[in-house]
Order: C-alpha cells, then sequence, then structure tokens
C-alpha cells in the first residue's frame, strides 16, 4: 500500500471517528452546504431547541435519526475530502437564516443573514492597499486583544503604524491575569478572531491557552516589529495647526521621547487600573495581602487560612480551585449573583472533533455561528422591561421571570441540604442585572466544610483578621482582594488632550464616558478608541467580535480619508449628543437600570457607562461604514 493510500486510509478514518462523536445540529448544516440537498432541513431532521447554553449535541432527535445524519454527513465530508465541490460555497443571507433557524431549533429574525455571514467561519483580512500620504503614521497604545486585532488589520492594508505597549511581550488582560482558575466565559472558538482559526484544546479555555493563542496571532501575522515593548504612554495632545497628535512615551531605559501620529488608537480596554478596597486597616495586614490581578507568582496557599474579599467573576474562579488546598477559606460577599451552569467547563475537546474543526473548515464555521446565537443576542428581548408586569421588584417580564425560575431551581439543586446557604446565595435582582457568570463548581463548593461565605459588610481589618459589622472576627493567614477594576473610567492609562486643551478626563465629567460608536469623541479628531464606553455586550457575546466590528467602522475611516483627500475626522457635537441622548434612553427600558440592585455597569449618576443597550446585530449595522456627514472633515 502506497504511503498517499495510506494516508487517504488514515484521514477517512479521522473523520469516522470525529464525526461519530461530532454536534448534529452542525453536522446537518455541513450536509446541506456540501450536498446542497435542501430536505435536511425538513422534518425529521429538524433539531429541536436546546436548553440552556449548551451545544445541544444530539439535536433532541431520536438515535435512528442522529444516525442517519451522522453517515449522509460522514459520507458528503468523504467525497468533498476526495475533491468534490462544495454544493452552496458561499450561502445567501436567507439561506443563513433558514439553515440556522433550523439548526437552532428557533425562529432567528431575517435581519440576522448578514450578520451571520460576517460571523460564518474564518476569513482571511482584506488586504486591500489603502495609500497614505508620505509620513503618515497610525500610533496603537497596547498591544492586547484589541490593538492585536488593529495591528493586524492595519498592516493588511499597507498603512504605517506602531503600537506602543507597557509590558514586554503582548496579551494585556491574559498576560497580566495569572490567578489560579483564570479563564474565559465566552467559548473560545467565538472568543476568537474571525480571520484565523485555531486548535484549541478546551472549549472554555483557561489563561495560559488565551495567552498562546494571543502570541500565535502576533507571531502569524509578524507584528513584532511594529511594536515598542516596555513603553509606556504618558500623554497625547493634539496640535490643530500641524494635524497631529503627538504622544509621549516612556522608552526601556526611563528616557522620554515624542511620537507624532497622524491618528491615535487607544486600546488598553477597561480591566485596569486595579480597585483596592476603601477598608480601615487594609494596610496593617502582615500576611501576604494582594489582588488577584498581581497574582504573586511563589505564593503558598497550603494548609494556609484564606480570605477573599469580593465574589465576582475572579473569586467565582479562584475559590473552587483552591479550596482542597487550604487550611480554611473565608470569601466576604457584598451582594449575590447568577450564574448559568457550566455544562462544559474545564472539558477538552476530544482529539476527533480537534481534528474534524481543523481539517473542516464548514464544520468550525457552523460550530461558531450556532455558538455566536446561543451567547450573542438570544436573551436580548428577554431583558426589556414590561411596564404592566405584576413582579417587577423580582424580574422584568414573563421571560425573563421564567429564566428566574430556571436559575433559582439550579441554585437550590446544586446546594442539596445547604438550604441555610440560600438566603445568602439567592439573588433578589433580575436575572442578567449584573454580569452573568458561568457555575464552575461555586455551589457545590459551599458545602465544603473548609468554606464559610459571609455576607455582613468587612468594616476594619486587623494584622491577621477581618472584622465584620455584626462583630464577628475571622483569623487568616493571606489576603485575597478579589475587588475588580476601575471599569468606569475609560481610557486611564494615559491623558489625552484634546484640541480645545480639554482633557477627556474633564470632558467625561471623571466617570461619565460617553463615545460615538463606542468609538470617536468631538474635540478629539483622529483618536479612537476600542473597547470604549457602551460597548460590553453585557447581555451576552463575544468581545472579540465587537472589536473588529470597530476596526472595521475606523478602516473605513482611513480608507474615505484617503480616496478623498481628507486630514482630520472629528465627530459632530450633536450626533455624538443624540446617540449618547439614545444610549441612555435604550438602557432606561433595560434590566441594568432595575433599583434592585448595584453594578460596575453604572456610575454615581446611575447611568449605564458599560454595556451597550443594542444587540450586537444593531452594532453590526452601525458599523459597516462610517458616514462623513456625521464629522467635521479638514482636507489635507
Amino acid at each position: 500500500m502506497s504511503n498517499k493510500q495510506s494516508t487517504d486510509l488514515t484521514s477517512e478514518q479521522q473523520f469516522a471517528n470525529a464525526v461519530a462523536i461530532a454536534n448534529v445540529p452542525t453536522l446537518l448544516m455541513v450536509l446541506v452546504q456540501l450536498t446542497g440537498q435542501m430536505h435536511w432541513l425538513e422534518s425529521p431532521y429538524r433539531p429541536a431547541r436546546g436548553r440552556g447554553m449548551g451545544d445541544n449535541d444530539s439535536g433532541g432527535l431520536p438515535p435512528e435519526i442522529q444516525e442517519e445524519i451522522r453517515t449522509a454527513a460522514l459520507q458528503a465530508i468523504l467525497a468533498w475530502h476526495n475533491g468534490r465541490a462544495i454544493a452552496i460555497p458561499e450561502p445567501s443571507p436567507s439561506q443563513l437564516v433558514e439553515m440556522l433557524s433550523v439548526s437552532m431549533g428557533e425562529e432567528i429574525p431575517t435581519e440576522y443573514g448578514e450578520f451571520t455571514s460576517a460571523q460564518l467561519g474564518y476569513r482571511p483580512v482584506p488586504t486591500e492597499h489603502i495609500p497614505m500620504p508620505e509620513g503618515f503614521n497610525v500610533l496603537i497604545v497596547g498591544a492586547g486583544v484589541s490593538g492585536i486585532c488593529a495591528a493586524v488589520h492595519l498592516k493588511a492594508a499597507g498603512i504605517p503604524f506602531t503600537v506602543i505597549e507597557k509590558n514586554a511581550t503582548v496579551g494585556g488582560t491574559w498576560l497580566e491575569n495569572r490567578y489560579p482558575g483564570a479563564g474565559v466565559d465566552t467559548p473560545n472558538h467565538l472568543y476568537s478572531f474571525s480571520f484565523l482559526s485555531y486548535d484549541w484544546k478546551k472549549y472554555f479555555a483557561l489563561r495560559d491557552e488565551l495567552y498562546e493563542y494571543l502570541q500565535h496571532v502576533a507571531n502569524e501575522f509578524e507584528l513584532a516589529p511594529e511594536i515598542q515593548f516596555n513603553t509606556e504612554v504618558k500623554s497625547a495632545s493634539y496640535h490643530e495647526q500641524s494635524q497631529t497628535w503627538e504622544v509621549e512615551v516612556l522608552n526601556p531605559n526611563g528616557t522620554p521621547e515624542t511620537i507624532k501620529a497622524n491618528v491615535v488608537i487607544g486600546a488598553i480596554g477597561i480591566f485596569n487600573p486595579l480597585v483596592y478596597p476603601d477598608i480601615n486597616g487594609l494596610e496593617t495586614f502582615e500576611g501576604p495581602s494582594f489582588h488577584t490581578a498581581d497574582w504573586p507568582e511563589d505564593i503558598n496557599l497550603d494548609n494556609k487560612r484564606i480570605a477573599i474579599i469580593g465574589n465576582g467573576a475572579s473569586c467565582m474562579q479562584i475559590a473552587p480551585e483552591i479550596q482542597n488546598q487550604v487550611d480554611s477559606l473565608t470569601i466576604f460577599q457584598r451582594s449575590p449573583h447568577w450564574a448559568a451552569p457550566f455544562e462544559q467547563f474545564r472539558r477538552e475537546v476530544p482529539e476527533p472533533l480537534r481534528f474534524l474543526l481543523k481539517e473542516l473548515p464548514i464544520y468550525q464555521a457552523w460550530y461558531r455561528v450556532r455558538l455566536g446565537w446561543t451567547f450573542n443576542d438570544r436573551v436580548h428581548a428577554s431583558l426589556q422591561k414590561d411596564p404592566d408586569w405584576e413582579f417587577q421588584d423580582r424580574s422584568l417580564n414573563a421571560t425573563n421571570d421564567a429564566h428566574r425560575n430556571y436559575y433559582s431551581r439550579y441554585i437550590i439543586d446544586q446546594l442539596g441540604e445547604r438550604t441555610d446557604l440560600l438566603a445568602k446565595v439567592m439573588p433578589t435582582y433580575p436575572p442578567f442585572g449584573k454580569r452573568m457568570l458561568m457555575d464552575n463548581g461555586w455551589y457545590s463548593m459551599l458545602n465544603n466544610p473548609k468554606v464559610e461565605l459571609v455576607d455582613n459588610p468587612v468594616v476594619e481589618i486587623g494584622p491577621d483578621s477581618i472584622m465584620t459589622e455584626d462583630g464577628s472576627t475571622f483569623d487568616a493567614d493571606v489576603l485575597i482582594l478579589a475587588t475588580g477594576f476601575d471599569v468606569l473610567r475609560f481610557n486611564t492609562a494615559f491623558e489625552v488632550t484634546g484640541r480645545s486643551g480639554t482633557s477627556l478626563r474633564d470632558a467625561w465629567q471623571d466617570d461619565n464616558a460617553k463615545a460615538y460608536i463606542g468609538t470617536t469623541i468631538p474635540d478629539f479628531p483622529n483618536f479612537y478608541m476600542l473597547y470604549g464606553p457602551n460597548l460590553q455586550p453585557g447581555h451576552g457575546g463575544s468581545l472579540i467580535f465587537v472589536v473588529e466590528m470597530q476596526v472595521h467602522y475606523i478602516m473605513d475611516a482611513l480608507r474615505k480619508m484617503s480616496e478623498q483627500g481628507i486630514a482630520v475626522v472629528e465627530c459632530r457635537q450633536d450626533v455624538y449628543d443624540n446617540y449618547n441622548e439614545a444610549i441612555d434612553a435604550a438602557h432606561e427600558k433595560m434590566v441594568w437600570t432595575h433599583k434592585g440592585m448595584s453594578s460596575y455597569y453604572r456610575n454615581n449618576r446611575g447611568r449605564i457607562v458599560v454595556n451597550s443597550p443594542y444587540r450586537n446585530v444593531d452594532y453590526y449595522k452601525k458599523t459597516r461604514e462610517i458616514n462623513l456627514e456625521d464629522f467635521n472633515t479638514e482636507p489635507i
């Protein structure tokens, strides 16, 4: 037998092994696209709607129907592998909506056709060259997810750029956060760039794999020569006469330097600076005391009495991870949170499926698109307030109340006999009012006799203890501060001064950040923010795709500047005001302005600053093309 025949037989067996365990609703779409046979979209092959946020691998179909789909899909895949052309290489938007509706077992609105097409699979970065004037330069601040995305697109377009990064390598949040259990709570086949596939080891990647992924992207696109590492941006100021920004940086050796740029893109994110609690005596604690984002590499928690202040996303990841190695674990909770079942927590992608995802792009494309619907806009309608709803204190509408019942039953089931904990852990506010967390063993951890959850406010910290408002004292050897980040004060890493001499911080009244399309601000020409105000998809979705939509918008601005001889693009004040009035009005009708809770989403004025009120498909429409009528422009 020749090597080629042996290889072909091996591949056929690998495809067979993969199809035998693959997701049936995804296979069904692969089958339709490979063969063009539309009867697979009809009964009895139509999957039922899945419950929760799982993959719904069986589609709720009878075993014999599943087997029929798998058999036909394998035949079609092998035929494609042997050279047969794809029957429907590029489904139309209407076909995509029909196919996704069948795959998800629910009606998908027709407006999702183009949005689904943009998410479908991994498509190369547009390589259209955009000629810019001699000496034109874009400066990107930050080499995390957002900075990498911008750099990839600028390089593909041939636009000169420089990235300034304070750390020694790329990665941003996934470089700096190293605490036990750190990971993503969006499935990583969705939490990844649409322009580059990756062989993920887990369904929900932990920190190390996410960091490796960003390193891989930077290496794949050879970004290192354009990045100045160990360099810190101190300030950026706009100069009207030269139509440029002057950016003051500190080089690795500590010497200051001024860099001139035509366009500045802030890509520093919102997960900085760190927030430390204002608690009397915090500085007197004698044992190790540190923020979760500043986790010491040499810390040893074995058989130590651990206290964690804060019970949000980072604590939920850390506490179950360390519970069995410590002597005791005391968690000080400010308020309870909702958490969804996490069916794929720590689950590795089986080797056969890794093969299928890598070798069959259509399968990976449809798997990604299905995740997109599950984790993107699916629950958005249920987060709208119904003014006629009878139980407005606990929920927003009938669907949101059903969500409440579902998550409440889940909490009760997980706690088991520990019904004494229900009063502490059951939220009184509507589901999704705060960030919806993923349960990685939090509730079952509370059954551990080593673990104590305290819901009384901390009032003082001593050399080796924490005191609460009711007079209780809790001994501790190590103090962990899971108190989050100053997410309300966007762009805090460096001072930005606009055309009029006003600082961005003053323009935003400190913690009241606003931007048009979450990206650009009047009086700050040619200055763009990635992951700006009112852009976090609080109802669900991949922040990476939001950033990609922003970058698409910025690239269109640069393209039009090139084509029309424009040097300056500055958002009009009235456009900015109208946009943010619409944002605020939309939020008044949504869960995040509910009176029943406080959250990092809103500032002291009660205004929602972090979250977007829009569906992902709405933001997609807003960023398809820049409308220069929304801007004041100046010629070169």
